[in-house]
Order: structure tokens, then sequence, then C-alpha cells
């Protein structure tokens, strides 16, 4: 590629046709987000209404689950869109991945309940992510590419950054409506939302269906591609070549490990695990976290700007980077003290009262049974920990002889859990549930709240540190689309940058509470599940650091 001279004059005006480019994309992309995280903003109310029969940490861990399909095949939509869209155009490929995100998020406010149809609403509802996850796997190479194809020289950060502003936009977005209907006051109420009223916000995705098709069809095609289809040198095998020549595969490696892998795992953690860690383990109650977490998102967002503003000046890769550094010494701190500010109660009863699991290792399983069989009562760790789980108790593991009947320490009391080899049938089922209401008992004694005290809940520290988690995701964010565009040639850009882009936010960050909420379940720790992102964060902040290029004077045109 060509290395430009220097940046051009900051004073350009944004003419008409670059605002609507600039609106059409953001604002259809917003609409995609939308449909896609609406899943994880309702993720207990799905597990109710799909999942039944399962125990609650299986019923939760598979609700994640289900909510990680639609990113499990958006690699799968990045290889199929990207090829279409360096084939046959840019525009034409990010109408079509709209039409298949809407119709779909549409007719998921239309599925029967498991109570209606059994195995067959998971089944469809698990079908329809995937066709979510297809078109958002083929959205964000579109319109992040053809925005910064129309992009002035010296603004291609800037621009790009309102295509990385949607997806926490969609966030917010869910957000105000699920809020809206949920709430007492201005719409249905709890019970009510929780029965049906969670369908509203599925169903009104075909408005902006209509409205984002409506913008997106004023547009025309990225200039660039014009040129390359007017002479000739559009790819005729864009996969073979983004990922079949080592010269360009390298790239897209690079790409993946030394940013998009980092940047990744810190968006899940700070914008959608910090909420469901309100919520599953800090047992706020699902409508002051959503407004907490929106007020938080809403101060935060304008930064994705900034930063993609910033990165016309003194780079990406510095920006990035910093954010990959900051995420790795201080989300475990962070995650500690939300814990202090949101239930200051639970904390206290850490500190005073921990618990500790001592047991045979050998007798432990990991608390996840997705066909929903184990009633978790055949060894006596088992037994221990269910309950634990239930009362989503943060505890610690000490390793038993074998043999060794499993003991739980609260405090300074201990208690031993029933020996399921010396009582059988339903004697052992009134066994256990005496042991988990003693457990229950003592943990309340001790002061473990069964659910957040709204009255103590620090509103504006914990705005202010789920901000702070918010603005690293603005850093490693904002400026990774220009990036990635700068990074690839323009007759492979599309699909060498959809792909590596979505196995990293499709994979490894859509896939990040999910694992992280097993990762808690099977050790105990509530913060456990945090070492996921840290390690990955870190890994980039090296790779990054060896490997990755600076980009930000490079020509798009090439």
């Amino acid at each position: 590629m060509a290395i430009e001279g220097g940046a051009a004059p900051q004073h350009h005006v944004a003419t008409r046709s670059e605002k609507l480019v600039i609106t059409a994309s953001s604002l259809g992309t917003v609409f995609e987000w939308y449909d896609f995280y609406l899943y994880g903003l309702l993720t207990t109310i799905i597990a109710a209404q799909f999942l039944t029969g399962l125990n609650p940490t299986t019923s939760f861990i598979m609700a994640l689950l289900v909510f990680a399909a639609g990113f499990i095949v958006r690699p799968f939509g990045a290889l199929v869109f990207g090829r279409i869209g360096d084939m046959v155009g840019r525009r034409y490929t990010f109408i079509l991945t709209l039409l298949v995100m809407g119709l779909s998020t549409f007719l998921v406010g239309c599925l029967p309940t498991y109570q209606t149809a059994g195995v067959a609403a998971p089944i469809l509802l698990v079908v329809l992510r995937m066709f979510q996850g297809l078109a958002l796997g083929g959205e964000y190479g579109g319109a992040a590419t053809y925005v910064a194809e129309h992009a002035p020289e010296g603004k291609r950060g800037f621009y790009t950054s309102w295509i990385q502003i949607t997806a926490t936009a969609g966030l917010a977005m869910a957000l105000l409506i699920v809020i809206t209907v949920r709430s007492p006051v201005t719409g249905l109420g709890e019970e009510a939302f929780k029965a049906w009223g969670w369908r509203i916000p599925y169903l009104l995705s075909g408005l902006f269906l209509a409205v984002g098709l409506w913008l997106r069809l004023k547009l025309h095609e990225s200039p660039v591609f014009q040129k390359m289809k007017a002479e000739g040198t559009a790819s005729k095998a864009p996969l073979s070549e983004a990922f079949g020549q080592w010269a360009n595969l390298r790239i897209v490696l690079i790409a993946f490990f030394g940013a998009i892998a980092g940047q990744a795992v810190i968006w899940y953690t700070g914008q959608l695990y910090a909420l469901f860690f309100l919520e599953k383990m800090l047992k706020v109650d699902g409508l002051t976290a959503n407004m907490l977490a929106i007020t938080a998102l809403m101060l935060a967002t304008p930064f994705f700007l900034f930063f993609g503003w910033l990165s016309d000046r003194i780079g990406r890769k510095p920006i990035i980077l910093t954010g990959c550094a900051l995420a790795t010494v201080t989300l475990f701190p962070v995650f500690h003290a939300l814990t202090g500010a949101a239930n200051p109660a639970l904390a206290r009863a850490l500190a005073s009262a921990p618990v500790t699991v001592t047991a045979d290792p050998a007798e432990c399983s990991s608390q996840f049974d997705p066909v929903g069989q184990n009633k978790f009562d055949t060894t006596s760790c088992d037994i221990v920990k269910n309950a634990l789980a239930k009362a989503a108790v943060n505890y610690e593991n000490v390793a038993a002889a074998s043999g060794t009947v499993a003991t739980v320490t609260i405090g300074g009391e201990r208690f031993t859990a029933p020996d399921p080899r010396q009582v059988t049938g339903e004697a052992r089922k009134q066994a256990v549930q005496v042991f988990a209401g003693r457990l229950t008992g003592e943990l309340a004694k001790l002061g473990y709240p069964a659910t957040a005290d709204p009255a103590a809940i620090n509103k504006p520290l914990v705005v202010a540190l789920l901000f702070y988690l918010v603005l690293l995701v603005t850093m490693v964010y904002g400026p990774i689309a220009a990036m990635l565009v700068e990074l690839f040639p323009s007759r492979i850009r599309y699909t060498s940058m959809s792909l590596p882009y979505h196995i990293g936010n499709g994979w490894l960050g859509g896939l990040l509470p999910a694992i992280g909420f097993a990762m808690v379940a099977a050790n105990g720790n509530i913060y456990f599940g945090l070492w996921y992102p840290v390690v990955v964060a870190a890994a980039t902040l090296v790779l990054g650091l060896l490997l990755l290029p600076e980009t930000f004077r490079r020509d798009v045109d090439g």
C-alpha cells in the first residue's frame, strides 16, 4: 500500500452525501446491534421461558450459550457476506444483512415458549439466533468498509468511530426500551413483562427494520468499489486471496492476535459481563442494574468519537494497546469495588464470614448440566456446591483426602454434607433439603443478603465503575475499524477484515459471559471468570507491541 506524506487538513466539513453515508450506515448498524443484544439483556427471562426443567445455574449458563449461538456463527457470516461484498458490492450486501437480522429478531418475539411447544421452542430460538449471527457477521465489515472508503484522508478514524459507536448505542437503545416497557411507571411492570411483555422489544424491531432499509436504499455504492469495478481489478476469489496467500494471511493473524482478541474480551467484559455480574452475582434487581448500566453507557459513548478522532492524530496502535494494558491491571480491582458499591452487605459478609468448601476434588463436578438430568446429589461435594451455587455464594476450595465427606465452613461454623453412600432414595432427598436449609439460614444469620438492598447501593460509585469499564471499551474499539480497513487491500478488504473480527468478537468475546460464569460455577469464586479477559488482554498487549503495524497514514484506495 502507498503511504501518505502526511495527514490531510483537519478543517474538512462533511458534505451532505458524507452525512447520509454515516447516518444510514450507522443507524442501520445500531438497529442490528439492538436486535442482537436484546437477548443478552433478557437472558434470565429467556431462561425461564425457554429452558424450564433445568437447575438454576445450568439454566442461566444454557441461556448464555443460546446467546452465544449467534456469536458462534458470526465468522461464517463474515465469509459468506464478505465474499459477496468484495465481489458484488458493499451497499447490496449490508442491505441484505439488515433484512436478515430484522426479520430474525421480529420472529423471536413471535416464538412459542417451552410450556407451549416443548423442546421445539428452544430449538427455534437457537435457529433464529444463528440467522442473527450470520447477518451480523456480514454487517460490521460492510458498514466499516463503506464508511472508511467514503471518508476524507485524515478523518478516517473519526468517521468510522460512528460505526464503532453503534454497538454501544444499540445496547443502550435496547436497555432504554426494556426499562420503559418493564417499568411499573412507564410500562407493564415486572410481572407482566416477565410473562409476556418481553416480546414487545422484539416486535419493535419490525419498525426499526423498515427505517433502516429506507435509509440504506438511498445510498450509492462505495467510490473505491466502483473504481475497482470500472478498472476490472475486483477480486474474483476473495476467500482464497485473503486466506490462501501467506502475505495477507499473516496480516490477518497479526490483526487478530495483536488487536482484535483483546478488544473483543474488553468489549464484552465492560458492556455485558459487568451487567450480568450485577444481576447474577451481586443480586441487584434487573431494572436497577439496567438503569445503572445505561447511565454509564450514555456518559461514556462520546469517547468512541473522541478516541476515533485522537487516532487520526497519534495513531490507532497506542490507543488500542493502552486500553488492553489498563484492562489487564484493573479488571480485578474494579469488580471487587463493584461488589462493595452495589451490594455492601455482601461485601461485608464475604470479608467477615468467608465460605470454604473442603472436599475430595475427585467428587466435585462443574455444576453444569446441559440436559437437566443431574440433581447433583450423588456426591457430598456436589451437594455442597449445588446449594452454594443456588445461593450465588462465593467460596474457596480446600482439597481433602479421597473419600472424605465434604464440609462447608461459614465464618467459624462447619456443616457436614449428607453422605450419599449412607442415605438413598427419599431419605437422601430430605437430607439434602435439610442441609440446604441449614446453609441458607446460617448465611442469612451471618449477613449474606438474599438480594441487594436498593437503598444501600452506592449508585454514583457503581455508575463511575461501569463508566470506567465502558471507557476501556471506547479505547480499544473506537479506532479499530479504521485500523482494520487500513490493514488490507481494497480488493479483498471486506473479507479480510470481517473474518478475524468476527472470530474475535463472535467466539472470544461472545462466548465470554457463558465461559466466565461456567468458570465461576466450577471454581466457586465470583471473580474467577475475570481471568479469561485478563489473560487474553495481556497476550494481545504483548503481541500487539511486537507485531502490530501503525496504519493511520495509509491510503485505502489501493
